[in-house]
């Protein structure tokens, strides 16, 4: 059985989205930072993912290609926040399976969406 490259493509946008809400939650409303503003944490947390959401939308390879590296910047993040901070294990937990999602889902995607 083929998995056609669609798949992949729904599977980066499921971690992609997935990301953005975990990121927004985790930030706002389930662990707020008590030392930096909540604006400024999101600006820095939620930029990079806004970075190439038009052209994942609109299904660019080169868009594909930087939210996939992109994502191996949260995957960073996740692996450390969940080895430093065990209170919050769980999201760190959810952010490595999100960022892992998008980067397979979008190097899959543009590996066998390419034409030969």
């Amino acid at each position: 059985m083929k998995i056609k490259p669609i798949n992949y493509y729904y599977t980066a946008l499921t971690g992609f989205f997935g990301l953005f809400v975990l990121l927004m939650l985790w930030n706002t409303i389930i662990a707020p930072s008590s030392r930096f503003p909540v604006a400024l944490v999101l600006l820095f947390t939620i930029t990079p993912l806004l970075l190439p959401m038009r052209g994942l939308l609109n299904r660019k390879k080169r868009s594909c290609a930087w939210a996939a590296y992109i994502s191996l910047i949260y995957f960073t993040h996740g692996t450390a926040e969940s080895y430093v901070n065990a209170s919050e294990r769980l999201y760190a937990s959810l952010e490595i399976l999100l960022s892992l999602m998008l980067f397979l889902g979008t190097t899959l995607y543009l590996r066998f969406s390419a034409k030969h």
